[in-house]
């Protein structure tokens, strides 16, 4: 049996609002983020329940797989720009890929 080889890259996600979904977007085509998936997510946290039961009122989760020093330069700037005003966490964790050459 071929042995498969794994590599490990970053897995950055941002749960946020759906109001600044674009924004954030446009965001990571200036921090030239290769590419992203964006699902639709529900919750409750500190700011309440977002059920989105109004298109503004539910989240979205934003995944990107890249590089430790890419998974900083989102992050930090996103903190930096959102944090304040809305409602959003990050987090990151080591991803295994197959396919190093996609990020």
């Amino acid at each position: 049996m071929n042995e498969i080889n794994q590599f490990t890259k970053k897995l950055l996600t941002i749960v946020t609002e759906t109001a600044i979904e674009n924004s954030i977007l446009r965001d990571l085509d200036d921090l030239k983020v290769s590419g992203y998936t964006i699902t639709n997510a529900r919750g409750k946290g500190s700011r309440g329940i977002r059920n989105a039961s109004w298109e503004t009122s539910g989240n979205v989760r934003i995944e990107i797989v890249c590089d430790n020093e890419m998974s900083k330069r989102i992050s930090t700037f996103v903190r930096e720009k959102y944090y304040k005003n809305y409602a959003m966490i990050i987090y990151v964790s080591d991803v295994e890929v197959l396919r190093p050459e996609k990020f």
